[in-house]
């Protein structure tokens, strides 16, 4: 019989391996994720507010990819920044678009109206893209370059029309030098 000390400790230790064991699973890529340095691979995009597209045709200028879904709070208040991006200062030298993760094209589609987007959107229904992308939490927001490799992956909300948001995306794409020549 296991004293009460030797009992409390060795359920210590089975919570802790349990633990152990559970971080790199809570860590991992989503299945197909393609990693910072590699390039997208080939998806036909549903169009949400507009037509449907390849990604591939979003090549030849860098492209901010925002991951998100309507029921996602930091989503819906980082949506504001994503449209003034679209549409700033650097509009000429990027591409602005939305991958919605939602189950049901009427909450994605009403969202979007609420909010008067007018970047292109398109929905995730078969988990390709967020799984390409590596969408573990929302929102999401991935640099791919004109290439179409993946430069960054940010995580959580940001104000996206803000100073260090720029920065980031000229230092991401070696921007700097062309935008302030405009």
């Amino acid at each position: 019989c296991l004293s009460y000390a030797q009992d409390s400790m060795k359920r210590r230790d089975l919570i802790a391996l349990a633990a152990a064991q559970a971080w790199p699973m809570a860590q991992a890529a989503t299945p197909g994720e393609v990693p910072t340095g590699q390039p997208l691979r080939e998806a036909l995009l549903q169009g949400l507010n507009g037509p449907a597209r390849k990604l591939s045709s979003y090549r030849g200028k860098p492209l901010v990819i925002n991951v998100w879904a309507s029921w996602c709070g930091p989503c819906r208040a980082e949506m504001g920044s994503l449209e003034r991006l679209a549409w700033g200062e650097l509009a000429p030298h990027i591409a602005v678009i939305g991958i919605s993760t939602d189950d049901y094209v009427d909450r994605a589609m009403g969202f979007l109206r609420h909010s008067n987007a007018t970047i292109n959107h398109y929905l995730d229904r078969q988990l390709e893209m967020e799984n390409m992308l590596g969408a573990t939490h929302l929102p999401l927001t991935v640099l791919v370059d004109a290439k179409g490799v993946v430069r960054e992956k940010v995580a959580g909300a940001q104000a996206w029309d803000g100073p260090e948001a720029r920065r980031l995306i000229e230092r991401s794409f070696g921007l700097g030098k062309a935008v302030r020549r405009l």
